[in-house]
């Protein structure tokens, strides 16, 4: 929306997509669970690989809530125009075609 600061916009932003992030980070671990927790035959040589995910899945979460929202903020900051002398403006030649 036009008019609100940057920071703002940024929190409002975060907090509209924070239940669709934890609905699908929440499906997702309750998917890799079982791998996780060794249930089922055959599933201990896989408990490893089990507890990486989840617990990247929980470290990509933490990163989307919390660290991209900042790191935008503070990238996406933006510099001051310089303000051009008017000395410039009447240095430059007239465009062609103007009498």
């Amino acid at each position: 929306r036009a008019g609100l600061s940057r920071a703002t916009a940024v929190r409002e932003a975060a907090a509209a997509r924070l239940r669709p992030i934890l609905m699908t980070s929440a499906a997702t671990l309750f998917g890799v669970l079982p791998i996780a927790l060794s249930l089922g035959g055959g599933a201990g040589s896989r408990q490893s690989l089990g507890i990486a995910v989840v617990g990247g899945l929980l470290f990509s979460t933490g990163l989307t809530l919390y660290v991209v929202p900042a790191v935008y903020e503070l990238v996406s900051r933006e510099a001051v125009p310089e303000a051009e002398p008017a000395a410039a403006h009447a240095a430059e030649p007239p465009p062609l075609g103007a009498s």
